[in-house]
């Protein structure tokens, strides 16, 4: 029986960025959603003192630990060391198991392991080979181990007749990026919660572009998230009205996100990044295991949508927690 509950969160940095200090609001709401359930609770900072961190989690001896790490040391590509810890000590934790934490973070493994099980992803190039880009396409660079858009902004999107970007970004990022083909279309995020009855598809969540001035891109950048400030704050926009969207895209993309769910064997919540091209085609962006669980965060706001409560999700994912 679940009584003590250790939140697990990343330590955070002497400077830190929003992207950053975010999961010190994840946190308090999650606290607060523990004590309504009835839950004794504390918190343990984690970085790179493995050690130190087993030490005091086994000082306070909890039943559960509710794992909020994003990243260690400010690094994405170490994200999976929390729930490797947490798996050799034998504690129940929540959320995604270690492997599919690992691959989700990877976008080059996600991406293979798609292609492997047949789902649509866009055509990419890894940092580390050839790119040979088409002059007629157009192209996205991201970071391969990063959330949360850090490093996305317009200056990403390019077109295959300017390779020498590649350079640029080779120059910025050394070998830790990826290109992918940008599908020119709609973006939809669909959330998916687990519990007793198994993992349940939230309502599908499109992302409106609003008002964007011809020749910017429509993507979903950090500025986009993060800065309040910015046009792309404003006008990005989130929307649950899918009127306009066929039933056999919906159920595609309802499909889609729970065979992700299998594949990446992805525990307690989760969000698949879609873009749909022209042709009404599905592509996954991007898994995302463990997402923002904020109340403003889209994870939430689709869980939301169907009535649901924070303590009511928090609940699910509880139940849903490796053991």
């Amino acid at each position: 029986m679940i009584k003590k509950v250790l939140l697990l969160i990343n330590r955070i940095s002497e400077n830190p960025t929003e992207d950053e200090m975010d999961v010190l609001s994840q946190a308090s709401e999650v606290e607060a959603a523990l004590s309504e359930l009835g839950y004794e609770h504390s918190r343990e900072f984690l970085d790179l003192n493995l050690e130190q961190a087993k030490q005091n989690i086994l000082s306070y001896s909890p039943d559960l630990i509710f794992n909020l790490v994003e990243t260690i040391d400010q690094r994405g590509d170490l994200i999976y060391l929390a729930p490797a810890l947490l798996g050799s000590m034998k504690i129940p934790y929540t959320g995604c198991t270690l492997d599919g934490m690992f691959l989700t973070s990877n976008k080059i493994l996600t991406k293979e392991l798609l292609v492997l099980h047949g789902i649509r992803t866009p055509q990419w190039y890894e940092s580390s080979g050839p790119i040979d880009v088409n002059p007629a396409k157009t192209y996205i660079a991201k970071p391969l181990w990063e959330d949360a858009s850090v490093g996305i902004n317009d200056n990403s999107v390019f077109t295959g007749n300017n390779p020498e970007i590649v350079d640029e970004l080779r120059k910025r990022w050394g070998k830790g990026f990826f290109i992918e083909e940008f599908i020119d279309g709609r973006e939809f995020n669909v959330s998916v919660l687990g519990g007793a009855n198994g993992p349940q598809v939230m309502p599908l969540a499109e992302i409106v572009f609003h008002e964007f001035p011809a020749g910017k891109p429509k993507i979903v950048g950090y500025a986009a998230k993060w800065d309040q400030d910015t046009f792309e704050y404003k006008n990005t926009l989130r929307s649950f009205d899918i009127s306009g969207t066929t039933t056999v895209l919906q159920e595609e993309l309802h499909e889609m996100a729970l065979r992700c769910w299998e594949i990446f064997n992805l525990r307690g919540y989760a969000r698949v990044d879609f873009r749909v091209d022209q042709n009404n085609k599905p592509y996954v962006l991007e898994i995302n295991a463990n997402p923002c669980i904020s109340p403003d965060a889209g994870f939430y706001a689709a869980c939301s949508n169907t009535g649901l409560t924070f303590k009511q999700v928090v609940e699910r994912i509880i139940y849903d927690a490796n053991s």
